[in-house]
This record gives structure tokens, sequence and C-alpha cells, in this order.
């Protein structure tokens, strides 16, 4: 593996980590300002939220994989 794909294995993470925020921000605001009205969003946005989370792990474990193959 080269420190270029590695970097981009790094970007990749950190995308995934930014998304992650983003949809549990998400929840947040539906929690903190729209609820109990909007109670029928929970699904949709809290499943997000966990494929956004779970899309993060996957990809910081493949980089520290990746990190740990260089070393």
């Amino acid at each position: 593996m080269t420190e270029e794909e590695l970097k981009a294995i790094h970007k990749a993470s950190k995308r995934a980590k930014r998304i992650a925020t983003e949809k549990a921000g998400e929840l947040h605001d539906l929690v903190e300002d729209r609820l109990p009205a909007a109670y029928e969003e929970i699904p949709a946005i809290a499943q997000a939220t966990y494929d956004a989370c779970q899309a993060w792990a996957e990809a910081e474990a493949a980089y520290k994989a990746a990190a740990a193959e260089m070393n």
C-alpha cells in the first residue's frame, strides 16, 4: 500500500465521521426541537444515523488496519 492510498483511506474515514456527526445532529435536533409532534420521523432519522455511524466505524477500522499494515 502506498502513502497516497493510506491518505485516501484516512480521508474517507474523516468524511464518514463528518456525515455521522451530521446525522447525529439531525437526530438531536429532532429530539430537542420537534418532538413530540414529529414522532413519526424518529425511525427514519434514527436508522440514517445508525447507518452513518456504522459506515464511519467500518471506514475507521479500515484506516487503522491499513495504517498498521504500513508499519
